[in-house]
């Protein structure tokens, strides 16, 4: 395929970032987003130019890294799917390809396509430790767990902190990611101790990181690619006020 390709080039956070063209020829079909990728930085490198950064690790669809906006979609227009797992068989020969970082104050852009999301890990050491000791892992499972509550927890706790809810919200909102993180421990035994504690604390830390609020369009959900639902938010929200009214 040949693709015309317009990606977001900015060469740190201080300096003025422009969408920049670029032609690709012989991509493959087969090959994955990130290895088309890939392909133009090999181009790049050949003609003496600086190369695309972009973020990626396991290319397996479990890290997260790979956080892009296509052609105004986060992780592009297949759901349930990161980048890394999106393939050039997706588009046609011709395509015109516009490729950005996402777009939020709490994510700051590193440089090209990479930002800053730190801000996440932030929010997740707000939420502390538990205190119930475990043990082994024969220990906890000892544990009883009905089912639909192991069912909530383990879904929630599909996030891997991509970043594509709030790159989706028109409010650059935090909500499901927040609410996944503390629901996949507010669910099980093990994390009923500091339950609402844990989510007074870590929405204090959303908001202070400078995430917009929520205000129910769900592109959160539609965007994700662990295909977390909007009920996280609410059950998050339920954890909230009864912190409220426990003085947290």
């Amino acid at each position: 395929m040949k693709l015309h390709l317009r990606i977001w080039r900015q060469a740190n956070n201080q300096a003025e970032g422009k969408l920049v063209d670029y032609e690709l020829d012989e991509v493959s079909p087969d090959s994955s987003f990130l290895e088309m990728l890939d392909l133009l930085n090999e181009k790049l490198i050949h003609q003496g130019e600086v190369p695309v950064a972009f973020d990626h690790d396991c290319r397996e669809g479990i890290c997260g890294m790979c956080g892009l906006v296509i052609n105004g979609l986060a992780h592009g227009p297949v759901r349930g799917l990161t980048v890394c797992q999106l393939h050039m068989r997706n588009y046609k020969d011709g395509d015109t390809i516009v490729i950005e970082p996402w777009r939020a104050k709490a994510f700051p852009v590193v440089k090209d396509l990479v930002v800053n999301r730190s801000a996440f890990d932030r929010i997740i050491q707000a939420g502390g430790y538990i205190s119930v000791s475990t043990g082994a892992a024969p220990d906890a499972n000892a544990i009883p767990v009905p089912k639909k509550e192991a069912d909530l927890s383990m879904d929630a706790a599909a996030c891997i902190g991509c970043g594509a809810c709030v790159a989706a919200c028109p409010n650059s909102s935090a909500m499901l990611f927040t609410a996944a993180k503390i629901t996949h421990l507010g669910q099980l035994p093990q994390g009923q101790v500091e339950r609402y504690q844990r989510a007074a604390s870590m929405v204090s830390k959303m908001d202070e990181e400078g995430f917009g609020g929520c205000t129910n369009h769900g592109e959160c959900s539609a965007v994700c690619p662990k295909l977390i639902p909007l009920s996280a938010i609410a059950r998050m929200n339920r954890d909230l006020i009864k912190a409220k009214l426990k003085g947290y």
